[in-house]
């Protein structure tokens, strides 16, 4: 019978742990600075030994954060950080991975991978900050920068519409969809500790500010002002309630969500949209209150987890096949692989 001694006990580890040895490079005031703060705070509390856990990046100001980690990680190639996580889950299914990736780098060069990777649903993380506009490159629009949105590539304005990100993971069949944002510490770590609960591709939107080329584009919904007017919090089993003095919510109108005064006669907390992660066509009319789709309607942005749901990953089926096969047909030498079944002889 074995037994646990001190030295078997992994040390609690702190933030100061993950912080690498590197000098972190970012432009003053960006709000990477603030998700590598909340990342390195949450991740004690996980329990995960350094050496299994990966981080990987694609291109762009927020690749830099594989080097700003004191974790094994790969700065790969633009767009391509979604196919190089897959295949590090595949061989090591154990490791715990996160992508980072931008708005760029993930619903541009890198969308292609990025559907996919959420419909397989391989167990790892993948975080999009979203800062509406290519940063390193100084300055260009981006997949999710607003229609009209004047920038060094569009000096007349863009007339392309712009991706929804939470929209396009449900919509890719993403497990698990939510949003956070820089400016909102104590959310973003709830939301962080979450994906990392969930068994499957948690996809993590956070919205993250480029003082450089686009400032303040998310500020109402974290300035003090505006942000309960703005923006609006779902919470598992929770109303969804907003304003300055939570006297507004929204409810439906048959299937079109509505909002409502709950100082007026006749209106009640009790006839609100009670959110529920597991409902899909609540998650998907969620995810497009940014694109005040509804009866004209100006929506708060909504922030939290919109969906979650249990399925096998992708590394799971593959380890499965491969116990059917090898159990049916026996463990082939590497000839045999390389040879393949189809072979033919030249006379």
């Amino acid at each position: 019978m074995s037994t646990t001694t001190e030295t078997d006990v992994m040390p609690k580890l702190t933030a100061k742990d993950f912080a690498s040895n590197q000098e972190v490079k970012w432009c003053p005031g960006c709000g990477d600075y603030s998700i590598l703060k909340q990342v390195q705070t949450v991740f004690p509390d996980f329990g995960i030994p350094k050496e299994d856990i990966v981080f990987i990046s694609g291109i762009g100001c927020a690749a830099r954060f594989t080097y700003y980690m004191d974790t094994y990680g790969m700065h790969s190639i633009h767009g391509r950080a979604a196919a190089i996580a897959s295949g590090v889950k595949t061989l090591n299914p154990h490791l715990s991975v996160w992508v980072v990736s931008g708005d760029g780098d993930a619903f541009s060069i890198g969308g292609n991978h990025f559907i996919h990777l959420m419909r397989k649903n391989f167990d790892l993380n993948y975080l999009v900050f979203n800062n509406q506009i290519y940063g390193l490159t100084k300055g260009q629009y981006s997949p999710t920068s607003e229609k009209g949105k004047v920038a060094k590539s569009t000096p007349y304005g863009s007339v392309e519409e712009p991706f929804n990100p939470a929209e396009l993971a449900l919509g890719a069949k993403s497990t698990f969809v939510s949003r956070s944002l820089d400016r909102d510490p104590k959310h973003m770590q709830m939301v962080l500790k979450r994906a990392n609960e969930h068994k499957g591709t948690s996809f993590v939107e956070i919205y993250q500010n480029c003082p450089v080329f686009n400032d303040g584009t998310y500020f109402a919904f974290s300035e003090k002002e505006t942000k309960k007017e703005q923006a609006i919090f779902v919470e598992q089993g929770k109303p969804l309630v907003f304003g300055a003095t939570e006297d507004k919510g929204i409810k439906f109108d048959g299937l079109h969500p509505i909002i409502v005064n709950l100082n007026e006669t006749g209106v009640s907390v009790n006839d609100l949209w009670i959110h529920d992660e597991k409902d899909k066509t609540k998650a998907s009319i969620l995810t497009r209150f940014a694109d005040n789709e509804f009866k004209g309607e100006s929506f708060p942005r909504p922030f939290g987890v919109f969906y979650q749901e249990e399925r096998s990953t992708c590394e799971e089926a593959i380890e499965n096949q491969i116990k059917e096969l090898t159990a049916r047909k026996g463990k082939p030498s590497l000839d045999k692989i390389l040879s393949g079944d189809k072979t033919w002889t030249i006379l």
